[in-house]
């Protein structure tokens, strides 16, 4: 019985390496949790912290709907393929906007944070950029 193998030089997959592919989805779904569990759902439910947070802002508690409603969005969307891209890409505009509000409006203690989700969705975003393209090319 013979086996066929594949030449040491192909890719485990087309275009990309298994590894990268599989670490690619686990920094995907790992996001996906932090966005939609870890910082949507407390703001759209009303959680004593982030109502705070928004009323340091100044902006009223409806920049609090709209804001958890894009991080659910966008977390939900970054589990979907062909979406995952301009998720990645509309989430990085989100954490600018969460990084320029922690430096000039809130405690600047953690302005780091958004910037390091932002780099990883940069990640996401340049990786998936191909699937973004056609998705934007299709509307």
């Amino acid at each position: 019985m013979t086996t066929a193998t594949r030449p040491e030089s192909a890719p485990a997959a087309p275009g990309r390496p298994r590894t990268v592919t599989a670490g690619l989805w686990t920094l995907q779904v790992l996001l996906a949790l932090l966005f939609v569990g870890g910082s949507g759902l407390p703001k759209l439910v009303g959680e004593s912290y982030a109502v705070q947070i928004f009323d340091e802002l100044g902006s009223g508690q409806w920049l609090r709907i709209v804001v958890g409603l894009c991080e659910v969005a966008g977390g939900l969307g970054l589990l979907v393929p062909r979406l995952a891209g301009l998720a990645a890409t509309c989430l990085i505009a989100l954490m600018v906007g969460a990084t320029a509000a922690q430096l000039f409006f809130l405690d600047a203690g953690y302005w780091y944070t958004p910037v390091i989700v932002g780099a990883l969705l940069v990640v996401i975003a340049r990786t998936r950029r191909t699937g973004t393209a056609a998705l934007v090319t299709r509307a």
